[in-house]
């Protein structure tokens, strides 16, 4: 620890990333990126930007793209906000919208980075147990409280929950900002960003990085009445006026615009789900109902701590969490279907051995 740490510095326990190792030889299934590039349009924009305009500062309102994620909802540009991948949009959250006297709620397992931003934020939290079955337990969250987050579908559990059960918990919980982070939500799941419309306190958070291939352009967005908007706005406007730069604003327009491509993208990716939560039944795993765009699996013989060992020696990498209730499990990001059938025959000699 250094001398010139602040208090806040000290005391903080950071969020780990999944892993990003040098080179390609690996067969990279440990942080739920797309298998599939973006789309073609998307170098397209990002060539035609990338001119004399780079010397001038980015609109720091993204309009165009604001208007545009609106318009897939039937909302309005001043019903959106965008920022530097979802976990900025968030981190405004917890500074906006989710810090005041009463406790925030969440669940026991979800997103690991919660519990980090309510610690930079100084936000008394509670954690709510998920079910035995791992399922999230809206019943369970309070009436009263400072702010409530569901992960929907939960990461890394990869379960889904029905937008009526979301609808419920908006409507008994109106005096505390309900957040919806729905990272995953393209690949199975009814999304409530058209709710944000009859209810004042949801905010509904998404990403271009999962089902737009966008992971290393870092664009996320909120969808939220104009007084839930404009709380973030503030925020943003007093930490950094520009969070999109112009190259990204024009690719993260073009990948929005091209719904066809997105939808033939996010077919693929839920068919290699399917046909990889078979192949690892058919050896012996226990594999989680998925919305996602991986899985969440067990195998009641071998310890999941060794098989992550055991597939990163023969060149592929998982993603393994030493966490009470879930260190029996591995997650795995559905790959390509060459990736998942590597995969499934490492597996197979793995288990089989």
């Amino acid at each position: 620890m250094s001398r010139f740490w602040t208090d806040l510095a000290a005391g903080l326990t950071p969020y780990v990333p999944g892993e990003q190792p040098p080179g390609r030889g690996l067969i990279k299934l440990n942080t739920n990126e797309c298998p599939y590039g973006p789309s073609p349009k998307v170098a397209e924009a990002i060539a035609a930007a990338a001119g004399d305009d780079l010397r001038l500062y980015p609109d720091p309102q993204s309009l165009a793209l604001r208007t545009a994620l609106g318009a897939r909802y039937g909302l309005g540009r001043e019903q959106v906000y965008v920022g530097n991948g979802s976990d900025e949009v968030l981190a405004m959250a917890f500074m906006a919208l989710l810090k005041h006297a009463l406790p925030l709620y969440f669940a026991d397992i979800t997103y690991s980075f919660y519990p980090v931003w309510a610690d930079l934020a100084n936000v008394q939290v509670e954690r709510v147990p998920l079910r035995g079955d791992l399922t999230v337990d809206l019943d369970a969250y309070p009436d009263r409280c400072g702010g409530i987050i569901v992960c929907n579908p939960n990461a890394p559990t990869g379960q889904v929950l029905p937008l009526a059960d979301i609808i419920r918990l908006l409507e008994r919980c109106r005096d505390a900002v309900v957040v919806v982070d729905e990272a995953y939500i393209d690949f199975g799941g009814e999304s409530a960003a058209p709710l944000v419309s009859e209810f004042e306190n949801l905010l509904v958070v998404q990403t271009l990085s999962k089902s737009r291939a966008l992971a290393g352009l870092r664009v996320g967005y909120a969808f939220g009445s104009p007084a839930l908007i404009e709380g973030l706005d503030r925020v943003k406007n007093s930490f950094n006026s520009y969070p999109l730069d112009r190259l990204a604003q024009a690719a993260a327009l073009a990948a929005v615009e091209d719904e066809p491509y997105f939808e033939r993208c996010t077919a693929k990716v839920i068919a290699n789900r399917e046909a990889l939560a078979a192949g690892l039944a058919e050896l012996g795993f226990g594999v989680l109902p998925s919305a996602t765009n991986f899985l969440f699996v067990t195998h009641p013989q071998r310890e999941a701590r060794e098989l992550f060992a055991a597939l990163r020696e023969r060149g592929v990498i998982v993603r393994y969490f030493d966490a009470p209730r879930i260190d029996t499990f591995l997650r795995i990001s559905v790959g390509n279907e060459t990736e998942c059938g590597a995969l499934l025959a490492a597996l197979a000699e793995i288990v089989g051995a």
